[in-house]
């Protein structure tokens, strides 16, 4: 005769661990630093940024996705700049900041800043921007956690 354990089994992914360990443990070491008001409101997906903008406009906000489309510029002040689209499979948003890119085409990232719904810029408009204050590549966090 065999007992079977009545206790249910708890399956935990790594990247369930991981955005546990980034939510609840900010001050772990490893480079996640201090939480953030972005870190502290949670990941966002692209597509409830493109279905609610106005609801996001000029908000600290946190989302991931795919690097692509980069480039690279130079402010009026002669600072280091860039931008790149930030794909999911949900939609693609802009983000631009300055300083030195530090990922690359295609990899995976999470990104820290201010959404704007729209933006002018002379007679431009662009639409569904963030202004950055941190790019991250999930590899570069922890790769034991990324799949």
């Amino acid at each position: 005769m065999t007992t079977r354990s009545s206790t249910p089994s708890l399956f935990v992914t790594p990247v369930a661990v991981f955005l546990l360990l980034l939510f609840i443990c900010p001050c772990l070491p490893g480079g996640l630093g201090t939480a953030t008001p972005a870190a502290a409101a949670g990941l966002i997906e692209i597509s409830e940024l493109l279905a609610h903008p106005e609801q996001y406009d000029h908000q600290d906000i946190m989302v991931t996705g795919k690097v692509m489309n980069v480039q690279l510029a130079t402010n009026r002040q002669g600072q280091p700049a860039y931008g790149f689209l930030l794909q999911d499979q949900a939609g693609t948003l802009k983000v631009v900041s300055l300083g030195q890119l530090e990922v690359h085409e295609g990899d995976q990232v999470i990104v820290e800043g201010v959404f704007s719904r729209l933006r002018q810029v002379g007679r431009t408009i662009v639409y569904n921007e963030i202004k950055a204050l941190s790019v991250k590549p999930l590899t570069r966090l922890n790769p034991d956690f990324v799949g």
